[in-house]
C-alpha cells in the first residue's frame, strides 16, 4: 500500500478540519482541505445565475465570522460559478462551483477555504482583474 505525500500545509488542514469535526461543528466543515487532492477543471458560469439563493445574513447568526464571504458571493455570483472550490466539496454531488458552497446548507459558513476564495475572487474582480485572473490566483492561492 502506498501513499500520497502529505505537506505541512496538508497535514495542518487536515488537523484543523479533524478538530472542527469533534468540536461539533457540522460535518460539511471536516470535508474542508486545504487542497482539493483531485482537480479539476474550473466550470463555465452558467447564463443567467444571481445570488437568489446565496444565504442571507439573517441566515448566518451562527456564523458572524462567515458574513463578509456571504457578501462578496452576493456581489459577484457570476463570477464566483465559473471557479471550481478547492476545499474539496467540489467533488461532492450538487456542487457546481465555489458558488454552490454559499448556497443550501451554506458550507461556506464553517469552511475557511470557501470563505478565503470568495474574498480573494471579490478583491480581484473589484480591482479589475477578469475571471481568468481571478481563476489564476485562486490556483495558485488554494490550488
Amino acid at each position: 500500500m502506498s501513499f500520497a505525500p502529505v505537506t505541512r500545509r496538508g497535514f495542518i488542514a487536515g488537523c484543523g478540519a479533524l478538530m472542527l469535526a469533534w468540536s461539533g461543528t457540522p460535518l460539511a466543515a471536516a470535508h474542508c482541505e486545504t487542497r482539493s487532492s483531485r482537480r479539476g477543471p474550473h466550470p463555465v458560469p452558467r447564463p443567467g445565475v444571481n445570488a437568489s439563493k446565496v444565504l442571507r445574513d439573517d441566515q448566518l447568526a451562527d456564523s458572524p465570522e462567515a458574513v463578509p464571504a456571504f457578501e462578496a458571493a452576493r456581489r459577484i455570483p457570476h463570477i464566483l460559478d465559473g471557479i471550481r472550490c478547492h476545499c474539496g466539496c467540489a467533488d461532492l454531488k450538487g456542487f457546481y462551483s465555489l458558488l454552490s458552497c454559499y448556497e443550501a446548507d451554506g458550507m461556506a459558513r464553517m469552511c475557511v477555504i470557501c470563505q478565503g476564495q470568495a474574498r480573494l475572487a471579490d478583491r480581484l474582480f473589484r480591482g479589475g482583474s477578469s475571471l481568468d485572473e481571478i481563476r489564476a490566483a485562486i490556483d495558485a492561492r488554494f490550488g
